[in-house]
């Protein structure tokens, strides 16, 4: 049982009140972009029969098809493809880059050092034939952020040096120490590169960033965006699944490395149904401000005990993180452990420091969640490397989320 003391809830109260104005401007973006999922679930003619699934090769299914239009009415694209087949961001993200590029083709990254997952379908693994980007010879660059924004200068620099085939930015921050990238800094950084006349693919990961503000990355230039229906357009309803969102001639060619060249999206089947993912979409603008109201208490309320945290209290938010640096392993895990145990599932479970797929360091990772692995859902996780960074993310209520702060900050300050 979870009793949280009143002297916890007091400064945690008190702390909500120095957030008003940020939870109103949530409130206010929230609005925006609800108004935006309605309008294009009416514009797109979302009826009850295309919740149906299909079986088989899937042709003719009516649910897959208009799902992928809400997408691309979301985004304000071409096409976009959502598929239930997609088991996370990663996977989403790989095929992307593999659906683009071609052997001898260059990848420049302008937002520094991807996450863990990903530098194995860069690199790959020494001595290993894996399939990555590597293995295929498609060459790769990078260009570390400078105060936490984009180096012009030297993003223009190499762009002319290496005539890259995709320029890809990560949005989020991974388990860096850096803040999620503004949909303003992205702005400037594509309207800079666009200025010289360059037609490099603008690739942009979107996984925790979507609705976190007024505009996604394809509303102000980016060609195509890639995520995870696991995170925030999923809104914790959708039980798997990813999407990819562009121009129609991308889109397509993401499409036929995902089914095959002589396949197209009519292609592939999900008995199940698609009514769990169109809510979740419907639901994410709400879901996604109710994270960033935890964002907004956690770094307030954490910033007052002591710890540094990314975003700051008054610092802008443009994904779902708050990332709180402990300097210090016990604490980490102390804080996580907590985080599990108020959840609604697996609250009985004691946390440990574990291998994971694409990571190099041991991971401690609470998520008592509906759906494995649902980072829209209240989680904590961090690598066991200095500075022993806490990265939480989530909450489906905003409640359930300042109740999982209340007992993770009693058990820190144990």
């Amino acid at each position: 049982m979870i009793n949280i003391s009143a002297k916890t809830l007091d400064f945690l109260n008190n702390c909500e009140k120095e957030c008003t104005a940020k939870f109103k401007e949530i409130a206010s973006i929230e609005f925006k972009n609800q108004l935006k999922v309605l309008n294009a679930f009416n514009e797109a003619g979302v009826e009850a029969r295309h919740f149906v699934g299909s079986t088989g090769y899937g042709h003719n299914d009516i649910g897959k098809e208009k799902l992928c239009e809400v997408f691309a009415r979301i985004f304000k694209t071409e096409a976009a493809f959502v598929s239930p087949l997609i088991s996370c961001g990663t996977e989403a993200i790989s095929q992307t880059l593999f659906g683009l590029l071609r052997p001898n083709d260059t990848m420049l990254l302008i937002s520094g050092t991807p996450y863990d997952t990903l530098r194995s379908v860069i690199y790959g693994e020494k001595g290993k034939d894996i399939g990555s980007l590597k293995d295929y010879n498609i060459h790769y660059d990078e260009i570390d952020l400078v105060n936490n924004d984009f180096d012009i200068p030297t993003i223009l620099r190499k762009i002319e040096e290496l005539a890259p085939k995709i320029i890809y930015i990560q949005r989020s921050r991974g388990y860096s120490l850096r803040n999620a990238l503004t949909i303003t800094q992205i702005e400037k950084v594509i309207k800079a590169i666009r200025a010289t006349g360059n037609k490099s693919f603008i690739v942009v990961d979107n996984c925790y960033g979507e609705f976190t503000e007024e505009k996604e990355p394809t509303e102000i230039g980016a060609d195509i965006v890639v995520g995870s229906l696991l995170k925030n357009m999923g809104g914790g309803i959708a039980p798997t699944g990813g999407y990819v969102a562009g121009k129609k001639e991308l889109v397509e060619k993401v499409i036929y490395k995902m089914m095959s060249p002589a396949l197209s999206a009519d292609n592939g089947s999900y008995e199940l149904g698609y009514k769990a993912f169109f809510e979740g979409v419907f639901v994410s603008p709400h879901v996604v401000a109710e994270a960033k109201k935890l964002v907004v208490l956690s770094s307030q309320a954490l910033s007052k005990l002591g710890f540094k945290t990314n975003p700051k209290p008054d610092g802008e938010i443009s994904d779902i993180v708050c990332c709180i640096n402990f300097e210090n392993k016990e604490t980490l895990l102390k804080f996580t452990r907590a985080i599990q145990y108020a959840s609604a599932v697996d609250s009985n479970s004691t946390l440990e420091a574990g291998e994971m797929d694409g990571y190099a360091d041991k991971i401690i990772m609470a998520s008592g969640s509906f759906n494995q692995g649902s980072s829209i859902e209240l989680s904590c996780d961090g690598p066991m490397r200095p500075p022993y960074a806490a990265y939480l993310q989530g909450s489906l209520s905003y409640t359930h989320g300042k109740i999982g702060l209340a007992h993770a900050i009693e058990s820190i300050k144990k």
